[in-house]
């Protein structure tokens, strides 16, 4: 609903729209969807954007708090405890995800940090595809009072259902898979605790990062088509992988479906999919993954994932992504257009760079 202020007079109900920044029909819609998608007992909240939705997540950390964090996750989730960290004094310790000994001694606090206040898990992280145990992870975790938020973005709730397995918390980036069309920027959160809702409310009321109702509307749009397009981008990500892996010009691929992929094995006890998104590196380094990049046709440089279009990048281009990201690896998220049209633009491309 396109209006910033609604009618009232006398004392406002707890479920009364008053005021833009409050509630919105239209908002009330999407997160019910959304809710139901990841199997919440209360609405989702939708925010501006997928980083105002772990902005909204990591405020439930106390002041000086620790949190525990892959190594590997979305460059911007680590800037952003890295700016609260200098900030706020806010600690932050980084750790293997798919090593879950290690990530419960940290969460645990074995080192003499104390133990973490919220573990934030990526499950498969971004851009490494590192497959995390998540069950494991949140039972440890509850064990020594710690929050688990996952980041749900790359594996939608058609393959992971981290409340299922008892995680406090789950934040989406909208923009990507859930609305699918690369034309909205929207976030999400949700929890099935009533508290942390009602903390999570009131800092998007407080902070105003909301969502535009115009853009959730394209986002309820996108949802409708979800499964199909998580399907054939899912099964293409998989026959590429495949013949990725066997071509002359890559050293390596990650994609959980692969049976020598480090987290398959994981992935296809945990997970109902593979997921869409592919690391590859070819053969010559930076400057091949470059070559590639410059090459392609049909595949689209550029930095987001989760379209009906193919993208592909070189993560590295960017300062803040992660030291151990090889500097070669190309992140490739696969769209629903024909395998062979894709499979045909890089192999082209390959050559050409080689």
């Amino acid at each position: 609903m396109l209006s910033s202020t609604y009618v009232s007079a006398g004392p406002p109900a707890a479920d009364e729209p008053l005021y833009g920044r409050y509630a919105n029909p239209t908002w009330s819609d999407l997160e019910l969807a959304l809710a139901a998608l990841e199997g919440a007992a209360l609405p989702a909240l939708v925010t501006a954007s997928g980083m105002a939705a772990i902005d909204a997540a990591v405020s439930l950390v106390p002041a000086g708090g620790r949190v525990v964090l892959p190594r590997h996750a979305y460059q911007l989730t680590g800037a952003l405890l890295d700016d609260l960290a200098g900030r706020t004094g806010l600690r932050v310790t980084r750790v293997d995800v798919a090593d879950t000994d290690a990530v419960l001694a940290a969460v645990r606090g074995t080192g003499g940090e104390g133990r973490a206040d919220l573990l934030w898990v990526e499950s498969p992280t971004n851009p490494m595809l590192e497959v995390a145990d998540v069950p494991a992870l949140v039972a440890g975790a509850h064990e020594v009072g710690a929050l688990v938020a996952v980041d749900n973005t790359f594996a939608t709730p058609l393959v992971q259902r981290p409340l299922a397995h008892g995680a406090d918390l789950v934040v989406h980036s909208v923009t990507k898979y859930l609305a699918g069309h690369s034309d909205v920027v929207l976030g999400a959160v949700l929890t099935s605790d009533p508290e942390l809702h009602d903390r999570l409310a009131t800092f998007r009321r407080l902070h105003g990062a909301i969502a535009g109702p115009w853009e959730t509307w394209l986002a309820l749009r996108g949802l409708r088509t979800l499964a199909l397009r998580v399907e054939r981008s899912q099964a293409s990500a998989a026959v590429l992988a495949e013949r990725l892996a066997a071509h002359r010009a890559v050293v390596e691929v990650r994609h959980p479906s692969l049976p020598s992929d480090p987290g398959h094995e994981r992935a296809t006890r945990l997970l109902a999919g593979y997921g869409s998104v592919l690391g590859v590196r070819p053969r010559g380094g930076a400057a091949a993954a470059d070559a590639v990049v410059d090459a392609v046709r049909l595949w689209v440089p550029a930095t987001s994932l989760g379209g009906v279009e193919s993208l592909l990048e070189r993560r590295r281009r960017f300062a803040t992504e992660s030291p151990t990201v090889p500097e070669d690896l190309l992140r490739l998220s696969v769209g629903i257009e024909d395998v062979e049209d894709l499979w045909a633009d890089l192999h082209q491309a390959l050559a050409s760079a080689g």
